[in-house]
């Protein structure tokens, strides 16, 4: 046994494919012990933040403020609010109300927002601009309002007794604060969803989950296939003819249509992610099933085997103590293959609108159906969508590799 384990971790594809799965399963143990925030706790008024370090404001006003003069600042938060897109914009809406091309300077910021400020009119109806070019031509001139300022912005409450604003403070240009004395600071390195959510923390709990759901399908279908392929293969005749007509049967109907509709069947309130992964494990059994019976044809004429009839020993200690060992390294591929298989089978679903309800618990394909319901990819918001890609096709690349690597270890044939 011992001998065994040295050569499989002497694999490098298997150690590699183990050490990604590793990792994975490291994250998705320690990171919820840290960040104790629910997965669906909806943090953020508003849909797909963008990932980043979000700094409260209002605390920020009252931390000290410290003057850092940099050369390129202007023209940053120049660049922030004007980009060159909205620079073409403004400058196709002058020529449209009657500008000279020639006196439109893009590259001169000053002198484009002076034309600007000069001759725009919201009320101005231009042939051919729609509805949705006019709000969009008001929300950019609402944001270029004092651009070009040097002055601080004034920081003004209202006085209680006489109902006034009265100045408590100016914030210039030039301020800065410490993100380390800011009160409450949040940290989101994914952003949010469509929802609100964190989405590194709601990936990661996503990710836990559909590994459960995963695993649990895998040794469902594996122990399946496993009983049905060593009875049918030892026992053969009439018990291996039913078995086989059954395994047929579930071989015509795509395993994967078949699953769509029990999903459909099941109705969403009772759909949670056990119920998704005995599903999928009951319609996934057949391949195993039909390489484990290939496997004990070959081996239950072997003399080992026949001495063990010949001592009298039952049917149930053969396949168990004579033949099952035999496949046992066969057995392991199977289900690792089969938990990967799972996974995805989850993720199909889940897209599809039939995985786990909703309102329980994230899935990975629960993610992706989010994201695609709310437009992210068409909207760009990609942090809602590739990095669930990503860990997908991680635990799938890592459970393949391990695959392989077991496959040259336990099979001479295939190594180098």
């Amino acid at each position: 046994m011992k001998h065994t384990i040295r050569q499989v971790f002497r694999s490098g594809k298997f150690v590699v494919g183990f050490s990604i799965f590793m990792g994975i399963l490291l994250i998705v143990t320690f990171y919820p012990l840290i960040i104790r925030d629910a997965p669906l706790k909806i943090i953020g008024q508003g849909t797909f933040f963008a990932p980043g370090i979000y700094v409260n404001v209002y605390d920020s006003m009252g931390s000290p403020h410290y003057t850092i003069l940099l050369d390129d600042a202007a023209a940053k938060r120049i660049a922030d609010k004007l980009d060159d897109d909205d620079r073409q914009a403004i400058k196709e809406w002058l020529v449209a109300a009657g500008i000279s091309e020639d006196a439109i300077e893009i590259e001169n910021t000053e002198s484009l927002l002076d034309l600007w400020v000069n001759n725009f009119d919201p009320t101005t109806r231009i042939p051919g601009m729609t509805n949705a070019d006019r709000n969009y031509y008001i929300r950019l001139n609402t944001a270029l309002d004092g651009l070009l300022s040097t002055e601080g912005a004034i920081v003004a409450s209202v006085n209680p007794e006489t109902g006034a604003l009265e100045e408590k403070g100016v914030i210039r240009q030039t301020d800065y604060v410490n993100v380390n004395q800011v009160p409450n600071v949040r940290v989101l390195p994914l952003g949010t969803d469509n929802f609100g959510r964190d989405v590194l923390t709601e990936l990661v709990q996503a990710t836990a989950v559909s590994l459960r759901i995963g695993i649990v399908a895998g040794l469902i279908a594996t122990f399946i296939g496993l009983v049905l392929g060593l009875v049918s293969g030892y026992i053969g005749g009439l018990v291996d003819d039913v078995i086989m007509f059954i395994t047929n049967l579930f071989i015509v109907i795509p395993s994967f249509v078949l699953l769509i509709l029990i999903s459909f069947s099941i109705g969403q309130e009772q759909r949670g992610a056990f119920t998704i992964a005995v599903v999928i494990g009951f319609t996934s059994w057949v391949w195993t099933a039909r390489a484990v019976r290939s496997q004990v044809i070959s081996l239950r004429n072997r003399d080992h085997v026949n001495l063990s009839k010949l001592s009298g020993h039952s049917i149930a200690h053969i396949i168990a103590f004579d033949i099952l060992p035999y496949i046992a390294s066969y057995v392991v591929m199977a289900l690792i293959l089969q938990i990967s298989s799972g996974i995805l089978a989850e993720a199909g679903l889940s897209i599809l609108g039939l995985g786990p309800r909703t309102t329980d618990v994230p899935t990975l394909g629960l993610m992706m159906n989010w994201a695609m319901i709310y437009q992210a990819h068409i909207l760009g918001k990609w942090w809602a969508y590739f990095p669930v890609i990503i860990v997908i096709a991680l635990i799938a690349f890592s459970m393949n590799l391990m695959n392989t690597g077991l496959d040259q270890v336990f099979n001479p044939a295939l190594r180098d």
